[in-house]
C-alpha cells in the first residue's frame, strides 16, 4: 500500500473510502437473473428504464443475446439501492417485469381472516403469465389476470378477485418466489400486430389494415380459436351492424359482450330501420324517432326475451338475432343510464362481472369496438397472451384502454362504420 501511495496521488484515505464505498454498495444490492426475448419484447430496457426510473442503480454483469428468432436472451445484473426499503421498492418493481432472483426461495402465504379480505401485504397480479416457487418447484397460475390475489389449494395456485376469497384461503404475499413471464413477439409471420407496430395511430393506411384484421381473424378460426366482441351501440349507429351480424353468421364471431344501448338500437335497426331515431341508410329523422328506441324495447318485453323476439319471428335481422340462430353466448351488462333495460340485460354489476369472465375464458381474440367502459372492463379479466385490438374514433378511447393495463391491446383509430364493413367484405371474399 505505502509503494502505491508513493508512486501515486491515491491516499490512504482515498482507499479507504474505497472499501466502505465498494462494501456499502454491496449491502444495498441484489442479483437478478432474466430470460427469455429480452430484446424484441423490451424486457431488458424496462428493466433498466425502472431502475432508472426508481433512482437505483444496476450493473450488467453477464449478457447473452439469442443468435435466432427462437433462441431466448439472458442477462445477469446486479440492482443496487441506497438502503434497504429503496432496494425492496426497486426489486418489487422488477419482479412485475419478469426478474428472478438468484437463490430462489418459496413464496409465502397467509390464511384471510375473513371472508372478501386480503391479507397485508398480498400479492397483486399482473395479466402476465406468474409462476411461484412453491415447496420447492415452479407451479404455474391458472386463471390470470391483473389486480387479483393469488390462492393455493392442493398444490394448485389461481387467480382470485377479492369478492370469491373465503375466511382460511392460503394467499400468497410479498415478492419472494413469483416469476412473471411477459409473452413474446409473434413469430409466425406478418400479422397486424406485427404491421402496425407502434400502439395506437389513425395515421395508418386503413384499408391495409382492415385486411390485416380479417387476416388474422381468419387465421384464429381456422386453428380453432375463440373470436370475441365488445361492441357498443356506434356499431349501429354508424351503420356497421349488418358487418357484425354476417361475422356471427359466418362464425368469425364466437361470443359477444356489450352493454344494453348494443342490442336495443340494434333491434330499433332491425325492426324500424333507424338508431336513436335516425334512418340508418340515409341519416334522415324519421318522424317521431325520438321514441323509436323505446318502441324497440317495449316490442322485446312484449315478447319476453330477445331469444323469444326470435322465436316468435318479430326479430328477424342483427346482431341479436344472429347471436340467438347461431347459440353463440351474448351478455348484456347493465348501467345506471339504462332505458328499460331490456329483460335479458343482467343489471347486478357483480353478477354481469361473472357471467363475462365465464364467456372470456379460452378467448384467443377480443375485438373492442367503441365502449370505453365495457373494453377497460373486459381488458382487465384478461390474461396478457390474449390479442386485444380496440377500434374507436376517439384517440383517448383507444389510449385509455391501454393505460389501464391492457398494454398488449393494438389501437385502431378509425370511423368503425367504415372499418368493419371493410373487414367484413374481406373476410366474405375470402372465407
Amino acid at each position: 500500500h505505502c509503494r502505491v501511495q508513493r508512486q501515486s496521488s491515491f491516499t490512504c484515505v482515498d482507499f479507504i473510502n474505497a472499501i466502505n464505498y465498494h462494501t456499502k454498495m454491496n449491502k444495498y444490492s441484489k442479483i437478478i437473473e432474466v430470460k427469455g426475448h429480452l430484446i424484441d419484447s423490451l424486457v431488458l430496457t424496462k428493466i433498466f428504464d425502472r431502475v432508472m426510473d426508481l433512482e437505483g442503480k444496476f450493473e450488467v454483469m453477464k449478457i447473452s443475446v439469442g443468435k435466432l428468432k427462437t433462441d431466448e436472451s439472458y442477462a445477469k445484473l446486479k440492482i443496487i439501492g441506497k438502503n434497504k426499503t429503496h432496494l425492496n421498492e426497486i426489486m418489487t418493481a422488477l419482479h412485475r417485469e419478469g426478474a428472478t432472483t438468484k437463490s430462489q426461495k418459496n413464496c409465502k402465504m397467509k390464511a384471510a381472516t375473513k371472508h372478501m379480505v386480503f391479507p397485508d401485504n398480498f400479492y397483486s397480479t399482473t395479466n402476465n403469465h406468474t409462476a411461484i416457487y412453491h415447496k420447492n418447484k415452479w407451479i404455474d397460475v391458472d386463471n390470470m389476470m391483473m389486480d387479483k390475489c393469488i390462492v393455493i389449494k392442493s398444490n394448485k395456485a389461481k387467480c382470485v378477485p377479492i369478492r370469491e376469497i373465503k375466511k382460511g384461503d392460503k394467499i400468497v404475499v410479498g415478492e419472494d418466489g413469483i416469476k412473471v413471464s411477459t409473452p413474446e413477439r409473434p413469430r409466425e409471420g406478418m400479422n397486424v400486430f406485427q404491421f402496425m407496430g407502434s400502439g395506437s395511430s389513425s395515421e395508418r393506411p386503413t384499408q391495409h389494415i382492415a385486411r390485416k384484421v380479417a387476416e388474422d381473424i381468419m387465421k384464429t378460426k381456422k386453428q380453432g380459436g375463440k373470436i370475441i366482441l365488445v361492441g357498443g351501440p356506434a356499431i349501429v349507429h354508424t351503420g356497421a351492424a349488418d358487418a357484425v351480424a354476417m361475422m356471427i353468421k359466418t362464425g368469425h364471431i364466437n361470443a359477444v359482450l356489450a352493454g344494453n344501448a348494443l342490442a336495443v338500437h340494434d333491434v330499433e335497426y332491425a325492426t324500424l330501420g333507424t338508431s336513436l331515431g335516425m334512418r340508418v341508410k340515409d341519416g334522415t329523422l324519421a318522424v317521431r324517432g325520438h321514441r323509436n328506441h323505446m318502441d324497440a324495447i317495449n316490442s322485446v318485453f312484449k315478447a319476453g326475451s330477445l331469444k323469444k323476439m326470435v322465436q316468435q319471428k318479430k326479430l328477424t335481422r342483427g346482431i341479436m338475432y344472429e347471436c340467438v340462430k347461431k347459440k353463440i353466448p351474448f351478455v348484456l351488462a347493465g348501467s345506471l343510464r339504462d332505458d328499460g333495460p331490456l329483460p335479458d340485460v343482467i343489471t347486478d354489476i357483480a353478477e354481469s362481472q361473472r357471467e363475462y369472465k365465464k364467456v372470456l375464458k379460452g378467448a384467443s381474440m377480443v375485438i373492442m369496438v367503441s365502449t370505453m367502459l365495457h373494453s377497460i372492463a373486459t381488458g382487465n379479466m384478461l390474461p396478457a397472451n390474449v390479442k386485444v385490438i380496440v377500434i374507436d374514433i376517439n384517440q383517448p378511447t383507444v389510449t385509455k384502454l391501454m393505460d389501464r393495463g391492457t398494454w398488449q391491446a393494438l389501437g385502431i383509430v378509425s370511423d368503425v362504420g367504415a372499418f368493419l364493413p371493410m373487414v367484413a367484405n374481406q373476410i366474405r371474399g375470402k372465407k
